[in-house]
């Protein structure tokens, strides 16, 4: 059965994490998604769509899908450069919201790490970091 397997109890685990950050996104009008988003930007403003697309190993139509809600919520605006790329830059309403995503995050992280020992949390994002790498 699906639900006997390795696969299906990490998506168990996935979703329980995204449960636990998602109310902190909604109290900020942000959808789940959107947070990976902003977070790029924070690392580095001003980069293109293709850009994000890239980082976030998303298609570049949900890409263009968030930019457009985010644009239209004040937290973000997009230029078109002289070489046609269209950058995405934050407002300073997308800036404030760094700081209650993080702590949502950080707050996941903690649940996270009050089920598990360090040693198992250390194997744990060993075998995702595993996982998520492309194979050859």
């Amino acid at each position: 059965m699906i639900e006997d397997t390795v696969a299906y109890a990490l998506l168990q685990a996935v979703k329980a994490t995204r449960a636990s950050i998602s109310p902190a996104l909604a109290e900020n009008g942000l959808h789940p998604g959107q947070d990976l988003l902003l977070s790029a930007l924070w690392s580095e403003d001003g980069i293109t769509q293709a850009q994000l697309v890239t980082r976030l190993g998303i298609r570049s139509p949900t890409v263009s899908k968030a930019l457009v809600r985010l644009e239209r919520a004040g937290y973000v605006r997009r230029e078109i450069d002289a070489k046609r790329s269209r950058r995405v830059f934050l407002t300073p309403a997308g800036r404030a919201l760094r700081q209650p995503v993080e702590q949502a995050w950080r707050a996941a992280d903690l649940r996270l790490r009050g089920q598990a020992g360090p040693e198992q949390l250390i194997a744990l994002q060993t075998i995702i970091e595993r996982l998520g790498s492309p194979h050859e």
